[in-house]
Formats: C-alpha cells, structure tokens, sequence
C-alpha cells in the first residue's frame, strides 16, 4: 500500500534527476566551448603573419604595391590593430550574437559561405554515421558470434584494411575505378545537368543517389574500428554465466542474442557516437578535396592557409559545437538504453 502510494513521487523523483543531469549537462558545454574559443583563436594566430600579410603576398606576387594607408586601413578593418586579447574579443563577441564576420579570402560575409557548405558536411557526415551503424552493427554481430569462423576471419581482413586504407585513397580508388572500368565519374555531390540548377525534387534525387559514394568512404575507417568494438564486447558478454544458462533452457539464440548480451555490449557502440563525429567531419575535409565535394572542407582549408580568422574560425566553432552537442546526444541515449546507469 505504502509502495504504490510513494510509486507516483518516485517517478516525479526519477524525472528531476534527469532534467536536473540535462540541465548541468547543457550548462557544462559553455566553458568547454568557451576554451575551445581560445584554443581555435591561439591555433590559427600561432603561424606568422596574419590574413593582412597574406593579401600582401599574393599582391606583391602579382606585382601590385600597397601604400602604407592602405595596410593600415585594412588591419583596422579587421581589428589586427589591436591587441590580441581585443582582437579575441571582438572575434567571440560577434560569434555570439550571430555575425560570424566577413570573409576577406573570399570577399564575402561569412553567414553566406558557411551555412551551405556546413549543410552538406552534416548531410555527408549523418549519412556516414548511419552507414557506419548498419554495416558495422549486423556484421559486429555476425562475426562474434561465428567466431573463428570463415565469415569471421573475412570480416576481420576486411575490418582491417578498412582501418589501415586512408580515406582520401580509398577515395582515389573508387574515382579510379569507376572511371576506368564502368566509364562513370562519382566526383561532386551533384551530376552536370544539376550543378548549377535551382532546388528541385529530381535534384534532391540526383543528390541522394550519388550520396552513398561519399558517405562510404568516410564511413568507412569508422565501421572498422566500430565493428572490431562490438565484436569483442559481444565475445565478452556472450561467455559470461547468465548467457549459458539461458542458452541452457532453451532460448532461442536470436532472442538470447538481441536480448540480453547485446543490450550490454551495445554500450561501448552508443558511446562512440559522439567520438565519431569529429573523426568523420575530419575525414570528410580531405575527401571532399580529392571527390570535389561542396562541403567545408576545401574551403575551411583554403581559410586556414590565409589565416582568415572570421571564416576559419567559424567554421572549427561550429563543428566544435555539434561536436560537443554529439557527445551529449549520445551520452543521453546511453543513460536512456541501459537500465543499469543512472545519473544521480
């Protein structure tokens, strides 16, 4: 009677523990952001020179000299007047309230560069997730439980070189490939005829027809090493005591599998989801270089290579954010997928 009376405050309990988790969760993400910041800022003022210098270069490779007004103008207009704590300052100040700067590379505001190209590397990077969860889950699974088995040494060779080929030459080799033996070129996110065309469905079709070649690829390092971790801890689960029993009685393997074993070794799986984030967004800067992909990576690297703070800068903010974001994404589905963890 007592139980079934305090039952209702118990679960009103359990929800504002969990809110109370979301929220310090949430609120611990600004001062990681904020080091970040700092860290992003120092790593791209470290080489010498600044964007100003490099416009500078380029102008004197082309044989066009700069007065000294005109320098001092364009350093004011980008704050490297100033000192470098102010110019840290202004940079994060502007970041926060949405005006991510003007790009001088490109000679663009930095809004209008970064959302495209940040749409499609989150479009490529999903997608390389979802292809990372559906090869390496069913073959995880497969090659523990067969294991020694012929399909299991094929999955560990293939799992292997997976891990040991760059994805910028596995890249390579499938452009090569297709090119050579089935007369098709897979570079861009877009056919030809749909390059330059506005939005349509048949260009929305084209682009997801050609959206597994780069989302593989990336994928790709990240189905190894996800594969290799499920199929040892679905090994380490599968010859503990509670599974021979119930394997004893007469449960059916699949069910005995899906169940109980995998529920546990499912884990280490979620956990990874947001450690994979910033390995494909990584990975993905150079294949999109390699496939043509419009996407941030040759851009992000183009801004690194001028030291243009605004664009660069906001580019490695924004992954920073949905990296940390991921991390909390998956540490919720963790809590929310194993009954043994509670946040407290």
């Amino acid at each position: 009677m007592l139980r079934s009376i305090l039952k209702p405050f118990q679960v009103v309990s359990a929800r504002v523990r969990s809110m109370n988790y979301v929220t310090r969760r949430i609120l611990g993400m600004f001062p990681t952001l904020f080091f970040i910041s700092i860290i992003v800022f120092v790593i791209i003022d470290l080489p010498p020179g600044d964007i100003v210098t490099s416009r500078l270069d380029r102008m004197e490779a082309q044989g066009v000299e700069a007065s000294p007004e005109y320098v001092r103008n364009l350093r004011a207009r980008y704050d490297l007047d100033k000192p470098l704590y102010l110019q840290y300052l202004f940079w994060i100040g502007k970041f926060v309230t949405g005006d991510l700067g003007y790009s001088f590379f490109y000679s663009k505001p930095v809004n209008e560069l970064v959302w495209e190209r940040l749409g499609y590397t989150l479009l490529i990077t999903v997608a390389a997730l979802f292809f990372t969860w559906i090869v390496a889950l069913p073959f995880g699974i497969y090659s523990a439980v067969k294991q020694y088995s012929i399909g299991d040494y094929f999955i560990t060779v293939v799992a292997l070189v997976g891990l040991a080929t760059p994805n910028f030459l596995l890249a390579l080799l499938v452009m090569y490939f297709s090119s050579e033996y089935f007369g098709v070129s897979i570079g861009g996110l877009f056919s030809v005829e749909y390059r330059d065309e506005v939005w349509s469905l048949d260009k929305v079709m084209d682009m997801l027809f050609r959206l597994w070649i780069p989302a593989s690829v990336v994928g790709m390092g990240g189905t190894a090493v996800t594969m290799r971790l499920l199929r040892a801890n679905l090994l380490d689960e599968l010859n503990k005591p509670y599974v021979v029993t119930a394997r004893a009685k007469g449960v059916k393997p699949l069910k005995l599998i899906l169940k109980y074993p995998l529920r546990i070794a499912i884990n280490p799986f979620i956990s990874t989801v947001g450690l994979l984030l910033p390995t494909l967004i990584s990975g993905e800067a150079i294949v999109s270089v390699v496939l043509n992909l419009p996407t941030t990576g040759r851009m992000l690297l183009d801004a690194l290579l001028a030291q243009d703070m605004y664009l660069a800068g906001s580019f490695l903010m924004l992954l920073a954010i949905l990296t940390v974001v991921g991390m909390l994404i998956s540490d919720l589905i963790l809590a929310w997928s194993d009954p043994r963890i509670r946040y407290e």
